[in-house]
């Protein structure tokens, strides 16, 4: 009953931003990492079905997409990969402090993880990480750089070493050898699966949970899924641009449409799409869909997410000195 009174209560107060007649109706562009087309454009069409709105969309790597709405880009809300990224845009000064407690669960609606995109009968053997390394192995993932996929497809590598008792010494000969075996690094995750799914280059793809299940998809039975057995906990947050909805007068319908994606409504689309919702009936629902394997937090490998973006990514830092393009 809560979460129905919750669930009347967000949709009031975005039609109560937008009252009367569609025509009148508000835009918003939402800011989004890579492989989230598919899941905001079925959000979108949800939300719109209970109040007057229309709402864009742009998508690409997710460190590149806050430097865009940084630079400019008039995001009303952002929906990008990682806390960095969109904490990058607070310290710029467009969005509030505090913004992650401005909504349920810090302001992450679901959480995913990376797996690995085989070729039919997986011919190679890859099952576990250490597989990735084995001579002849063609590994294709995006830039760690630019991309969120790409940071996290690095972050698993690493912690697959040390989560199993493994120093820090043994996980930066893992990564080395793991990039020389990289052909090349796409600035994002869908760019990735062109490369992998359709150019037919390379062995295995390290991507999305939610992004595999897809590409399988498309596949008609060319690409098969591998869930190694420990991979990192992936947690993508939502935030209002404060700045831009206070130019654009959206605020409460910005506000409103963040919140609509906590409801059960939204949370059964989000684990349709093979997100992992953080509603817990929902996730009991949708059990076979989301394989038990070990997820490790960010906290696991580092002090925070902002520790590990300068530990792993800053200028200079480990990955620029393991990478050489």
């Amino acid at each position: 009953m809560k979460r129905h009174l919750l669930h009347a209560a967000i949709l009031a107060l975005a039609a109560a931003a937008n009252p009367v007649h569609a025509a009148d109706s508000v835009e918003l562009l939402n800011v989004s990492y890579d492989p989230t087309r598919e899941l905001w454009r079925q959000l979108n069409e949800a939300f719109a079905r209970h109040t007057p709105v229309s709402i864009k969309q742009s998508h690409g790597g997710s460190s590149a997409q806050a430097r865009a709405v940084i630079d400019g880009l008039e995001a009303d809300v952002v929906t990008l990969a990682l806390p960095p990224d969109t904490d990058a845009i607070r310290k710029a000064g467009l969005t509030s402090e505090g913004w992650q407690k401005r909504l349920p669960n810090d302001s992450v609606p679901y959480t995913s993880t990376i797996v690995f995109v085989v070729r039919k009968g997986n011919p190679k053997g890859i099952k576990d990480w250490p597989d990735l390394v084995k001579p002849g192995i063609q590994i294709i993932t995006p830039s760690p750089k630019t991309s969120g996929n790409g940071k996290l497809s690095f972050l698993s590598a690493w912690g697959s070493v040390t989560q199993r008792g493994g120093s820090d010494a043994a996980a930066l000969e893992y990564v080395t050898k793991l990039y020389k075996q990289v052909p090349v690094l796409d600035s994002g995750a869908r760019g990735s699966t062109t490369t992998f799914a359709q150019k037919k280059i390379g062995d295995v793809h390290l991507t999305w949970e939610n992004e595999a299940h897809l590409e399988v998809d498309e596949a008609k039975g060319e690409l098969e899924i591998v869930y190694p057995p420990v991979s990192i906990l992936a947690t993508p947050p939502v935030a209002v641009v404060d700045a831009n909805v206070k130019r654009h007068k959206t605020e409460a319908v910005a506000e409103a449409y963040l919140k609509y994606m906590f409801t059960p409504e939204a949370q059964e689309i989000i684990a349709k799409n093979f997100y992992r919702p953080i509603n817990a009936d929902v996730l009991k629902s949708h059990a076979a869909d989301f394989p038990s394997i070990k997820l490790f937090p960010i906290t696991a490998i580092a002090k925070d997410w902002d520790d590990a973006f300068d530990k792993f990514f800053g200028e200079g830092k480990i990955f620029d000195g393991i990478y050489k393009p």
